[in-house]
């Protein structure tokens, strides 16, 4: 068996896709506590460590999947607090996203063109898939785009950090489609601005959506070398 680092750290890496249906059982705090503090070792600009998560469980996660499924339920129209996506229309990145959302809703059981599958499918999203733990990770309110790069490398180091302890999670922008939702609940100010939101416990395995994988471009599809 190899256990080289390199073998060892890549395993965790293609294991990394995201999970949308939990086991009830509960996560410890010092476990996440562990992931959080070796994730903080994410790179950031004059070491200013610019990210904030909020580690939401128990009675106050269903508090806030309430609040946050309540503002789907009357038809309130999401208002993330940031752009998410570029307005211009990439048809290789379109066709990417079509064929994950497909293959997701297949894999719950759904018929992939059904409108009404995919409001279930986003309301589910805002129960945080029933994980036991919602992870909000916010920044301030007048953030950059280089601070949304720090975050990014603080929650790939959180979900691989996860993996690597058995622990499953589902990075999720939709739940950021609800911000003045998280702040009331959560107690943020209104000089916080709420960047994603991450579904972590311990995945539930027979579950086929957990098994969907959706496919990754080659590698000379991204990568131009230069000699």
């Amino acid at each position: 068996m190899d256990t080289s680092p390199w073998t060892m750290f890549s395993s965790v890496l293609d294991k990394r896709h995201c999970k949308r249906a939990f086991l009830s059982k509960s996560v410890p705090r010092d476990l996440l506590a562990n992931v959080l503090r070796a994730s903080a070792c994410a790179p950031s600009t004059r070491n200013a460590q610019p990210w904030q998560v909020a580690v939401v469980t128990g009675q106050r996660k269903d508090a806030l999947a309430r609040r946050l499924c309540a503002q789907f339920d009357r038809g309130v129209a999401q208002q993330a607090d940031y752009e998410y996506r570029s307005s211009r229309s990439d048809e290789t990145a379109e066709a990417r996203a079509r064929e994950a959302n497909v293959g997701v809703l297949l894999a719950k059981g759904y018929n992939g063109n059904d409108r009404a599958a995919r409001r279930a499918h986003l309301r589910d999203n805002l129960g945080f898939y029933g994980a036991p733990v919602e992870m909000i990770f916010h920044l301030p309110v007048d953030a950059r785009p280089g601070q949304f790069l720090e975050m990014g490398f603080f929650v790939q180091n959180v979900m691989l950090s996860l993996i690597a302890c058995g622990l499953g999670s589902c990075p999720q922008f939709s739940v950021a489609g609800y911000p003045d939702a998280i702040r009331a609940e959560l107690g943020l100010g209104p000089d916080r601005l709420v960047v994603c939101g991450l579904a972590v416990g311990y995945p539930d395995e027979s579950m086929p959506v957990n098994r969907f994988q959706p496919g990754r471009a080659e590698l000379a599809d991204y990568v131009q070398w230069h000699d």
